[in-house]
């Protein structure tokens, strides 16, 4: 999560249930890049834009009570409720700091041995910037570790009409308030122009599963955007809905087709 401005998805209770539930989706790719990348126990590490904390909680089963796990998250109230959870869940060596990383030249509580962001380039017209930012937070010898989205892979097969227009409205919102909705996929052209240089690796993760199920994903997504799709004049109220309805209507009628998620696309750099 990111600086307000330039967040498309509401701030309520129900969206981070989503994001939640989103981050348990994605916590096998991420692990796998945890331990591909050494994370140990010991070490001190940083989840930029840390939203629910899912992430962080990985981190701290990696590096144990002697390690440090910081979160940085720019929803000052949500950063909060993060560190209680966490801290209420016995991992007391998280923190989480409420900091917008465009608004700062620097990142707090560095350097670490590992900096860690996860679908947060995606939200910032500022990426470079910050993925800059981020690497110069990185101790010598750690490694910065990035995931993000690609969504040209969402879809469902045979096509259907009423998830393309799901899609689109999605696309069309986070491309209004300046979101980058390929950005998994420039992540080695975006290495290169902060100054990181080349990945030592990359990775893709991708997720398929019954449009039946699926399509909860896309219309949670869709309800979480409507203020800003109103507010950047994307869509009514009224066209949001007859997307809702049309795709409950289409993934009821084909339950059991393969949807295919948007991809989750990783790079690392050791420093």
């Amino acid at each position: 999560m990111t600086t307000t401005s330039h967040y498309a998805l509401r701030r309520t209770p129900e969206e981070y249930d989503r994001l939640r539930a989103q981050a348990r989706v994605w916590e096998e790719a991420t692990g796998r890049l945890l331990d591909r990348v050494g994370l140990a126990a010991g070490a001190r590490c940083l989840d930029a834009g840390c939203g629910p904390g899912e992430t962080m909680r990985l981190m701290a089963l990696r590096v144990g009570p002697a390690g440090r796990v910081t979160g940085i998250d720019a929803d000052a109230p949500l950063a909060a409720q993060t560190e209680r959870m966490l801290r209420d869940g016995g991992h007391r060596q998280c923190r989480v700091i409420a900091h917008d990383l465009t608004a700062y030249e620097s990142v707090p509580g560095g350097p670490y041995d590992l900096v860690f962001a996860r679908l947060l380039l995606f939200h910032l017209p500022e990426r470079v910037a910050v993925l800059r930012r981020l690497w110069q937070s990185v101790a010598p010898g750690g490694h910065l570790l990035v995931q993000d989205y690609d969504l040209a892979a969402l879809g469902v097969l045979p096509p259907s009409a009423a998830l393309d227009e799901a899609g689109r409205l999605i696309v069309d919102t986070f491309g209004a308030v300046g979101c980058d909705v390929r950005v998994g996929a420039t992540l080695p052209a975006l290495f290169a122009r902060a100054g990181i240089g080349e990945p030592d690796g990359t990775d893709v993760a991708g997720r398929i599963e019954p449009f039946g199920v699926g399509r909860r994903m896309l219309a949670s997504v869709l309800a979480s955007l409507l203020p800003a799709a109103l507010g950047h004049g994307v869509a009514t109220a009224r066209e949001v809905e007859a997307a809702l309805t049309a795709l409950e209507a289409d993934a009821t009628r084909h339950p059991d087709r393969p949807m295919t998620w948007p991809l989750m696309i990783g790079a690392w750099k050791r420093r």
